[in-house]
């Protein structure tokens, strides 16, 4: 089978590669298993250009595979198990409305940021735009009661509900939109860098509160998800890269070892920032942290990461245009790059440095499958 971007598929031979697969993850920095573990997942947003369809000219910039037509999902899986082995979308129904949970408050709802709808993507706008009005909002976040304001007042009628009728439970994650992005959409870029600047005493106020309100968030999904022991916590936190490294160290870094300490207190505990941004010059505070994975910006190599960062595991650094825009030899090549840059140690997943975009082919996913099981073994084929 082939597609516009290659004459011929890679080689793979997939069941073994799948085996293999499952059998690499978990082992981050160890070489006892077979291969270098992929981390590429094809979201929904893939299936229109795989068929040679056009986006459906209302569709959001990101949205599930519920939202796409069953017959759809059910031919781009056809062709997904003969090119790379496997389906990725399902091909039921989606689940009906009233097994929905009601909605939870989050961390841009507290600091009473609105959100505005802008070419089919949610976009949060500023809650405050002087140092005063941050201060009065940080007091009136302060005087809140946090779990009444998050949680519904329907909701555990809602979650006996549920589970009676579906047997379904809530399952809440363990991270949020990073501090500094948070930040700057609640108060704008410019206003805190420039509070930072020139008003440490009110930066270090928010950066207390943001912190609270995040450990805050983190013990009430613990509770709702009946895991009040739950270890781990992931940032999402584009927007790091547009502080230098002594306003970051100022800033966000003690957000970042309050929250880890608090949700991640054991070297082995999951510390993880995603920042899709050229954050390079942030690495070596965030070691100290004690980052333990990574996916970083396209434009900040593996072998930058790992010689930063060498008891953090990286995800990536495929960028995101070349699996979407690039032949299948591209990438290859960039996959081969990160593995003979950062895999000897076996501390890397295969994955994209960012977001994957509609465009991304199931034959540029068989071009890294065929260089992992070729060119990225920890055992012998």
């Amino acid at each position: 089978m082939a597609n516009s971007r290659s004459s011929q598929l890679y080689p793979v031979d997939l069941e073994r590669f799948w085996a293999d697969d499952r059998a690499s993850h978990g082992k981050h920095f160890s070489t006892d298993k077979p291969q270098v573990p992929l981390g590429i997942h094809m979201p929904a947003q893939c299936i229109y250009d795989e068929l040679g369809l056009d986006l459906p000219a209302d569709a959001p910039a990101e949205f599930g595979p519920y939202e796409v037509p069953v017959e759809l999902r059910r031919a781009y899986n056809e062709k997904a198990r003969t090119v790379v082995g496997r389906a990725f979308f399902p091909e039921d129904d989606p689940p009906p409305a009233d097994a929905r949970f009601p909605a939870l408050r989050g961390l841009t709802d507290i600091f009473e940021a609105p959100v505005r709808q802008v070419g089919g993507t949610d976009w949060v706008m500023q809650a405050a735009d002087t140092p005063a009005e941050l201060e009065a909002l940080l007091d009136r976040v302060e005087g809140r009661d946090l779990r009444s304001f998050v949680v519904p007042d329907n909701w555990e009628s809602e979650v006996q509900r549920i589970y009676g009728r579906y047997g379904r439970k809530p399952g809440l994650g363990a991270g949020v939109r990073g501090p500094v992005t948070a930040a700057m959409s609640i108060y704008g870029v410019e206003n805190l860098i420039y509070l930072i600047m020139d008003e440490p005493e009110l930066a270090a106020r928010f950066a207390k509160v943001m912190a609270d309100v995040i450990i805050g968030l983190g013990e009430i999904w613990r509770e709702l998800s009946g895991q009040p022991d739950r270890r781990g916590w992931h940032f999402n936190d584009d927007d790091c890269c547009l502080l230098n490294a002594e306003l970051y160290e100022f800033w966000a870094q003690p957000i970042l070892r309050r929250v880890f300490d608090t949700f991640s207190p054991d070297p082995s505990d999951w510390r993880f920032q995603h920042s899709d941004s050229a954050m390079g010059h942030l690495m070596p505070l965030l070691r100290e942290v004690g980052l333990r994975g990574a996916n970083f910006g396209p434009t900040v190599p593996a072998a930058e990461i790992r010689a930063a960062m060498p008891e953090t595991v990286i995800f990536g650094q495929l960028a995101p245009w070349t699996f979407a825009r690039g032949t299948d030899d591209e990438v290859a090549a960039e996959v081969r790059r990160d593995i003979q840059q950062a895999a000897e140690g076996g501390g890397l997943v295969i994955a994209t440095a960012g977001s994957i975009n509609p465009g991304s082919l199931l034959s540029g996913l068989r071009a890294a499958m065929s260089v992992i099981q070729n060119e990225g073994r920890h055992q012998p084929l």
